[in-house]
C-alpha cells in the first residue's frame, strides 16, 4: 500500500511540528477533474458485452479515489516535529492524549533496515529509512524531548544500497541518492548506522562504497543482539 501512495502524495508539511500552507480544494479537485477522466474513457465502451467489466473497472475506480481524497485530506493536518523523512514520516496531531510516556528516561531505539526501493522508486527515500524519521517524530510529538531519543540503525540485505555514496548511487540507478539529506539528519540527532558485512559481501558492496558515517559489523546478527542486550528496543522494518 505504501508504493501507491508513494506515487500519488506529493509533499507532505514543513519540519519542527508545523503545517505548511496546503490548497486542499485545489488538491481534491485535481483529483475529481482526474477521475471524471478516468470514468469518461471508461464510458467509450457501450458495447453491452462490456457493461460487467465497466461496472467492476467503476467500484475500483471509486475505491482508489475514495483512498486518494482521505490521503490528501489527512495531508493537510500532518506534522514534522522533528524530521522529514518523505511522504509518510509525518504524525497526525490526536488532541488530548490520555496514555503519556515518560518524558524524562531515555528512549534507545534499535531499528533493523532490510528492504531496497524497487527500481521504480529509486527517486523516493528508502521505506524503512522514512518509517525510522516517523517513529521518531512520534515520539517527539508525543512530548518526548528529542535529546532522550537515543536511535540506533542496522542496516543489511537490499536496504545498504540507500547508505552507498552519491557517485555510487548514481551509477547504478541513474539519480542522486535521494536518502543523503536524511541520513544526514538523523546523523543530527545522534543517530548511529551499523551495516552488516555479511550482507556487503554477497551484493559485493565495498567498504569506499558505503558512507562515511556507516560503520561495518560483520554481520547485522551479533548488532542486534548486542543493543538489545543494552536495553534497545528493536523496530524491525522489512
Amino acid at each position: 500500500m505504501k508504493k501507491i501512495f508513494f506515487l500519488f502524495i506529493t509533499c507532505l508539511l514543513s519540519l519542527a511540528g508545523l503545517s505548511q500552507t496546503y490548497n486542499i480544494d485545489s488538491a481534491l479537485n485535481a483529483l475529481n477533474l482526474k477521475k471524471d477522466s478516468t470514468f469518461n474513457s471508461h464510458k467509450a465502451l457501450q458495447d453491452s458485452t462490456y457493461s460487467a467489466i465497466i461496472h467492476t473497472d467503476s467500484v475500483k475506480i471509486n475505491k482508489e479515489f475514495k483512498e486518494k481524497i482521505k490521503w490528501e485530506k489527512l495531508k493537510a493536518v500532518t506534522i514534522f516535529p522533528a524530521l522529514k523523512g518523505g511522504e509518510f514520516s509525518g504524525v497526525i496531531p490526536v488532541i488530548d492524549p490520555t496514555e503519556i510516556p515518560d518524558p524524562n528516561i531515555e528512549y534507545k531505539l534499535l531499528f533493523e533496515l532490510v528492504e531496497n526501493n524497487p527500481d521504480s522508486l529509486s527517486k523516493e527515500i528508502n521505506m524503512g529509512l522514512s518509517e525510522v524519521a516517523r517513529k521518531i517524530n512520534l515520539h517527539v510529538a508525543s512530548g518526548i524531548p528529542l535529546k532522550k531519543i537515543i536511535p540506533v540503525i542496522v542496516v543489511h540485505a537490499g536496504a545498504l544500497f540507500a547508505f552507498t555514496t552519491n557517485t555510487f548511487f548514481k551509477e547504478k540507478y541513474k539519480v542522486d541518492n535521494p536518502n543523503l539529506k536524511l541520513i544526514n539528519d538523523l546523523k543530527n540527532i545522534g543517530a548511529k548506522f551499523i551495516a552488516c558485512g555479511q550482507a556487503m559481501a554477497f551484493l559485493d558492496l565495498k567498504r569506499e562504497v558505503m558512507l562515511p558515517d556507516v560503520k561495518i559489523s560483520v554481520t547485522a546478527q551479533t548488532v542486534l543482539s548486542h543493543y538489545q542486550l543494552k536495553g534497545y528496543v528493536l523496530y524491525k522494518l522489512e
